[in-house]
Formats: C-alpha cells, sequence, structure tokens
C-alpha cells in the first residue's frame, strides 16, 4: 500500500470520526438543553426568569442544529477541494491561464479563498439575518453589513497579500530551513497586527468614544491603578450597531493596550458590577494568562511550520488529498502545500480541540477569584448573571459538550467557585 493511498484512508478516516463526534456532541447538547427547558434551575431561580431561561434554551438548540447543516457542508467543500479534485482542477486552470510564478500562486490563493467565502455565504447571512433576527440580537441592516463585507475584503486582501506573498517566496528562496524564517516573519506580522489593529482597523468598523461616566470612570481608573496596569484608554464601542450582545474587553499589546466597554454594557450593568467584569479581564492579565497565550501559539506555529516544512517536499501529502503536484521547476508547489495544509490540519487537529478548552476554563476561574479579591464577589455574580441572561446562554448545558467546546465554565459552575471563595 503506497503512502499516498494510507494518508488517503487515514484523512478519510479522521473526517468522518470528526462528523460523528461532532454530531454526537450537538445532539446531547440540544436533549439535554430540551429536557432541561422546563424550569430554571434551583440555583437561578430568585435571578432568572422562566421565560428567559426557555429563550437560552431555544436560542441554544437552535444554533445547535443551525450548526450541524453548517458542518455537513463545510465537510462536503472540504471533500470537495480535496479528493473529489477541486483545487487540483483549479490550480491546473490557473496554471494554463497565468503559466507558473508568484502571481499564478497568489491568485490560486485568492481564489480559493473567495470561491469558499461565497459557498458559505448563505449560512453567514442566515446566521444573520434569520437566527440572530428571530431572537432580537440582530441590530445590522443588510447595507451595513455590506459595507462592512466591502471593508473586510479590502482589509484581509491589503494585509494578507503581502504576508502571503513573502511566505511563498522564502518557501522558493530560503533553502531547507524556510519553514524557520516563514515562521519569524508570521509572528513578526502577528505582534504588528496586534498593535495596530485597536488603533487603525478596529475604528472602521465602529465608533470608539472616551468614557465619558464620571462616577464609572473613577472606579476604573482607581482598579487598574490599584491592579498596576497601564491603558492607553478607556472607551466606548457601538456595539448596539451590529448586534445586542454585550461585552468589554482589553485589546492592543505593549504600550497600544486600552480598556473597551460595549454601549450595550453600559446600559444594564451598574458601576460595581462594571468593575468586577473589568477586574474579571485584568485577572487575565495579573496571572499572565496573555503571554502564555501567546508562547503557546509561537510554539504551536513553529511546530506547524516545522511540519509544513517536511510534508511539502512529500509527494504522497499532495496526491493522498487529491492534488497532482506541479513537476516543473517553473511551477511550484508552495500554494498548494499552504492551501492543503490549512485544510488537513483542523481535521486532525479536531480530536485534541478539549485540551486547550480546559486550560481556557481553568484561566477563567483564575481570572474570576482574582475579580473576587480585588471587587465584590457579589456584583461579579450579578454582572456575570446579567451577561448570561442579556447573552441568551444556556444555564444548563450537556457536560460533555461543556469539557469538548467550551472555552468559559457554565454559569452554574463559576458561581459555585466564587460561592465557595
Amino acid at each position: 500500500m503506497s503512502y499516498s493511498l494510507i494518508f488517503t484512508i487515514a484523512f478519510a478516516a479522521a473526517l468522518v470520526a470528526g462528523l460523528l463526534v461532532k454530531f454526537w456532541l450537538a445532539s446531547r447538547q440540544v436533549r439535554h438543553v430540551a429536557q432541561h427547558r422546563g424550569a430554571v434551575p434551583e440555583a437561578f431561580a430568585q435571578t432568572i426568569t422562566l421565560a428567559a431561561h426557555q429563550k437560552a434554551a431555544d436560542y441554544t438548540i437552535a444554533k445547535a442544529r443551525f450548526g450541524l447543516v453548517e458542518m455537513a457542508w463545510s465537510a462536503a467543500l472540504l471533500l470537495g477541494w480535496t479528493l473529489l479534485g477541486g483545487l487540483d482542477v483549479l490550480n491546473k486552470l490557473l496554471l494554463l491561464w497565468l503559466g507558473g510564478g508568484m502571481v499564478q500562486q497568489l491568485v490560486l490563493l485568492g481564489a480559493v479563498a473567495a470561491i469558499g467565502g461565497l459557498l458559505e455565504l448563505p449560512f453567514a447571512l442566515w446566521q444573520i439575518f434569520r437566527l440572530e433576527e428571530r431572537f432580537g440580537f440582530n441590530k445590522m441592516t443588510w447595507r451595513l453589513w455590506l459595507k462592512d463585507t466591502l471593508k473586510s475584503i479590502g482589509i484581509g486582501t491589503a494585509m494578507g497579500l503581502p504576508i502571503a506573498a513573502l511566505i511563498l517566496w522564502l518557501m522558493g528562496a530560503a533553502g531547507e530551513l524556510w519553514w524557520l524564517w516563514a515562521w519569524a516573519s508570521w509572528m513578526g506580522y502577528s505582534l504588528l497586527v496586534m498593535v495596530i489593529y485597536p488603533i487603525f482597523i478596529a475604528p472602521l468598523y465602529n465608533k470608539f468614544e472616551p468614557l465619558d461616566d464620571p462616577t464609572l470612570k473613577a472606579r476604573v481608573t482607581a482598579l487598574l491603578k490599584r491592579c498596576g496596569f497601564k491603558a492607553k484608554g478607556l472607551f466606548v464601542m457601538d456595539g448596539s450597531t451590529r448586534s445586542a450582545h454585550a461585552n468589554a474587553y482589553f485589546t492592543g499589546f505593549g504600550s497600544s493596550k486600552r480598556v473597551v466597554f460595549y454601549d450595550t454594557l453600559l446600559r444594564q450593568l451598574n458601576a460595581g458590577e462594571m468593575e468586577a467584569v473589568l477586574a474579571h479581564e485584568l485577572g487575565h492579565f495579573k496571572h499572565r494568562h496573555i503571554v502564555k497565550r501567546l508562547v503557546a501559539m509561537f510554539a504551536l506555529s513553529l511546530a506547524g511550520f516545522a511540519l509544513l516544512g517536511w510534508v511539502s517536499t512529500q509527494v504522497w501529502f499532495y496526491t493522498g488529498l487529491g492534488v497532482q503536484p506541479n513537476m516543473s521547476p517553473a511551477a511550484p508547489n508552495s500554494a498548494l502545500a499552504l492551501l492543503l495544509f490549512m485544510l488537513a490540519v483542523p481535521v486532525f487537529g479536531f480530536f485534541v480541540a478539549p485540551l486547550p478548552a480546559r486550560l481556557s476554563r481553568k484561566h477563567e476561574f483564575e481570572a474570576d477569584a482574582y475579580a473576587v479579591a480585588q471587587t465584590s464577589g457579589a456584583d461579579l455574580s450579578a454582572a456575570l448573571l446579567k451577561l448570561y441572561q442579556d447573552n441568551a446562554s444556556t444555564l444548563t448545558p450537556d457536560p460533555v459538550f461543556v469539557k469538548f467546546y467550551y472555552s468559559h465554565p457554565p454559569a452554574s459552575e463559576r458561581l459555585a467557585r466564587m460561592t465557595a471563595a
């Protein structure tokens, strides 16, 4: 049995196994939430109404069922690009039209992104204008959606083409260790984006106004000083123009860090609750969660580029995924290797997804503990309950589904930890 056939079988088996696990987990989630829809859990009976609980259950079930359809479609597209020969046909057509070289490779990357985006567009539109609309979360108009989409295409092209061209050039010109140089370039690019995003890119989508609530500003400033955190500024974002969901976050890197509150959040939480939510975010910085995640990203991306450096030289890697590699030196396989790698890695990586999810939940517990130590635990509990209710997050998720997917612990676990503390 050839290496190519072995890899084809492994890829197909991983894809099917992943789909079966995803369908099983989604079915468990739907069944578990539906079974507990009729009554508010006892721990929340005094704070969450039955209507809010049932809305969260219905929203969770609707998203899960929609996800099943989207999942099946994504798997079909993946098979179409790989084992059914879609990427191979597209590559050969572009070779006939443009010949080999950098232009053909960049066009191939862009064509795959454009075709994939168009084929998945109906699901994105359905989610925004039907699913989110049905539960009262969507505030986006068709005009605003089109405006955002055109901006994203323009920004993505302007920022993506240079780094893609650089990596493709390094793959062909930097020798056997090209992957090391490509990794260093990618890391530098990622850090640069973290710096410039809050200053130049985010304002292209949303309006950011300085926080003008004197009471809240004084409490937040005192909290930041008490925790030894320096921020570039405190801002309010007009999140309500697109969604009714509420949030607060830190953005930026180094001296460009800033605190951002959704305007929807300011309308729902009082000053004490806002302070507690911000203290939770500060807990992530205090425990160096951001740094740890950056280090993990650096290490995983290095391993990924090293693996790409090896498989890009193996004929079985291409043929095993339904693509005939270019045999002429004038038509390199760099873009093919990148695309196939990005298509294949998530299929195999799905089975280790519970590990980072578990680590993320651990970090959330640590951030909660820090917030309770710095502010009022009662305020944090009240804020979390309001956010869970506002975002229609179910209070009764399936435990196995949680362990596999949830990056944040369920409300019951978070509040139990805070109560114990």
